[in-house]
């Protein structure tokens, strides 16, 4: 059996999630590097972080473990559950798999449907909100093993929604000589872009079509679709021209 971890070395490992997330918001590393750090605050089995996109109303998973229905509840159905107008209400501090109500519980699909199969006994649902007070995305860690009701890492969990909402959010953008200095190294990643859409999102600044973007890249036009799918979801973008004028001002051009 682990050793219990006391609270200093719960703090410790919530400098490396704040670390973590400032990284992720600069580009210098993708967001799955916060929920790396994060399993070292609480254990879990299964994290993930996801953005809001108002637009198209759904979320959008930057970084997670969960299987793959789960995932898809967590971008789709989630903001529809019973329990989600309780997690974005004016307490906003995070909402624990055993503090919620049994009848609630009983009435949550995400719950009958997605955590119970998965043997999930605890765990946190927990908004993030920007500082100008949008809604940005959402944290969701789950445990198969009830946590101690006075377990520090509950306190320190919500005590990093601003440094992971900073994460999440697309309107989070580096300072000029950061992305000078992370794009000559290859290691800016805005928006958890992977390298791949960020190939795509560098030809959108030429103007070019799916089809002649395809041919670059050697992929097909319908990868490449849904190559800009994800990437206007993930920048919180309404189209391919936004995309574009984005990229520019980043600074990102196609390779000649």
């Amino acid at each position: 059996m682990a050793a219990e971890r006391s609270t200093a070395d719960i703090l410790d490992a919530a400098v490396h999630v704040r670390e973590a997330a400032r990284s992720a918001t600069t580009g210098a590393t993708g967001v799955d590097t916060v929920l790396a750090a994060l399993s070292e605050v609480m254990a879990y089995d299964h994290a993930s972080l996801s953005r809001w996109d108002p637009l198209r109303r759904r979320h959008t998973t930057l970084a997670g473990t969960y299987p793959d229905d789960a995932t898809a509840y967590i971008e789709t159905r989630l903001h529809q559950d019973p329990v989600f107008p309780v997690l974005r209400g004016p307490d906003r501090g995070g909402l624990w798999l055993t503090d919620v109500p049994r009848r609630l519980l009983a009435a949550s699909p995400g719950f009958q449907e997605v955590l119970s199969p998965l043997g999930i006994e605890d765990g946190v649902a927990q908004c993030l909100f920007a500082g100008d007070g949008r809604y940005v995305g959402m944290l969701n860690v789950s445990t198969r093993a009830p946590l101690r009701t006075a377990d520090p890492a509950r306190a320190v969990v919500t005590l990093l929604t601003e440094a992971l909402a900073a994460a999440v959010d697309p309107r989070a953008c580096p300072p000029s000589e950061e992305i000078a200095t992370a794009t000559a190294r290859g290691a800016w990643r805005p928006g958890g872009l992977s390298p791949r859409e960020l190939q795509v999102l560098a030809e959108l600044t030429a103007g070019r079509t799916n089809r002649e973007i395809a041919e670059r890249l050697y992929v097909t036009p319908r990868t490449v679709g849904t190559h800009i799918e994800h990437i206007l979801a993930k920048l919180d973008l309404p189209n391919r021209a936004a995309a574009a004028a984005r990229a520019a001002a980043w600074g990102i051009e196609p390779s000649s």
